[in-house]
């Protein structure tokens, strides 16, 4: 096998959603990086896979890029998994496919499984235009990106866990208003998938009776064009009011 730095996606649920292709390179790497080497040794085991296992995850990624490159340099061939879903999608990767492309290191990515992608087309919001969110900042900063989002016509993705979901879509009604539509799909390819549609405030409704479990993507509608106008207007607004502020203290000075 070629040196090279492979990118493979792995199920999100249920295991036959791997590919032939990623399997045939697991086995045929000299090593494969994990975020947890528990999690896929599940997967390695379900499919006789031996390939030695290495952690990389968010905590030791930036101690460990330079070492890994070195040896994809000396000559061998190293794949990167994820717990789930495709690596780099909220989830540790970047910082090693930029490692390995400064140091012209041939990074190759498959396709398969990731879990935004059949919560957009299941959500039955427009797909042509999306943008990807992912998780939110937890505290500093949430507040100043939704609003930073008010005006996004596009479908809006996000990432949330089911201990914050009910607050998240919360500070969606208070942000978006309560009335825009939204999904919310959970346990994508497992058992027990699922997924709600209604307006924002129809979704708080539901998953304060019933307690969301397991791993979750979020759906929002973009803003409509009236909303979009709006926002506008109320900008047009503030900055004809720091005008007034303006004149008024340079006439007084």
């Amino acid at each position: 096998m070629n040196c090279a730095l492979y990118l493979v996606p792995t199920p999100v649920g249920n295991l036959e959603d791997i590919t032939y292709r990623a399997l045939r390179i697991l086995k045929e790497v000299n090593l494969v990086l994990a975020e947890d080497t528990r999690t896929t040794g599940i997967l390695f085991k379900h499919f006789d896979i031996h390939t030695p296992m290495a952690s990389h995850h968010k905590f030791n990624e930036h101690k460990t890029i330079a070492h890994f490159a070195d040896r994809i340099l000396a000559g061998e061939s190293i794949a990167l998994v994820s717990d789930a879903g495709t690596p780099a999608i909220s989830d540790p990767g970047f910082m090693l496919v930029r490692e390995c492309i400064s140091r012209g290191i041939r990074v190759e990515c498959l396709p398969g499984a990731t879990a935004f992608v059949p919560a957009l087309v299941d959500s039955g919001l427009p797909t042509d235009r999306f943008c990807f969110e992912g998780f939110l900042p937890q505290k500093k900063g949430r507040q100043t990106k939704l609003q930073s989002l008010v005006a996004e016509d596009r479908t809006m993705i996000f990432y949330e866990s089911p201990y914050r979901l009910v607050k998240t879509l919360q500070q969606f009604a208070e942000v978006f208003g309560a009335e825009r539509q939204a999904s919310v799909s959970r346990e994508i390819s497992k058992m027990f998938e699922d997924t709600q549609r209604g307006t924002l405030q129809q979704l708080i409704e539901h998953f304060t009776a019933t307690a969301p479990k397991g791993e979750i993507v979020v759906v929002v509608a973009g803003a409509s064009r009236d909303a979009i106008n709006c926002v506008s207007e109320e900008g047009e607004e503030e900055e004809i009011d720091l005008a007034k502020i303006r004149r008024s203290k340079k006439h007084r000075q």
